[in-house]
């Protein structure tokens, strides 16, 4: 069943169990990463997918919808900057793609679609990331 279909539902319920309230004291990241578990993913913002992507938060769910958003803007700007959601969705380890082998080529479509001069902004930031 594709992930795309649980857009009404939240990440404590279909990357369960629900996670407890983050312990206190705590930094602000670790609040807003517990916080993002409970909000649905059809109301996710950009920005709230790549701070759970970034944090390896519920992959299965939230690397569908980024890839969704790349296939239409590669050079988002969910945050930072321009191209900040495609290099942390570039990011994540090998183990993950293994397991999304058919969002991993739509992925690499993304990629392989970039200008030079995209790519080379994207380098800037990131010298280190697979480039496909």
């Amino acid at each position: 069943m594709s992930r795309l279909l649980h857009l009404d539902r939240t990440l404590d319920e279909l990357d369960g169990p629900p996670w407890p309230p983050p312990p206190s004291p705590t930094t602000s990241l670790v609040t807003k990463v517990h916080a993002l578990r409970r909000r649905r993913l059809g109301d996710l913002t950009p920005a709230d997918l790549r701070t759970l992507i970034t944090q390896d938060v519920g992959l299965p769910y939230v690397l569908p919808l980024a890839v969704r958003l790349l296939l239409e803007e590669p050079m988002l700007d969910s945050y930072f900057y321009s191209g900040d959601l495609l290099l942390a969705v570039l990011g994540r380890p090998e183990s993950v793609w293994v397991l999304l082998p058919g969002l991993r080529e739509q992925l690499m479509a993304v990629v392989v679609g970039l200008s030079e001069e995209e790519l080379a902004e994207l380098r800037t930031y990131e010298p280190a990331v697979r480039w496909g």
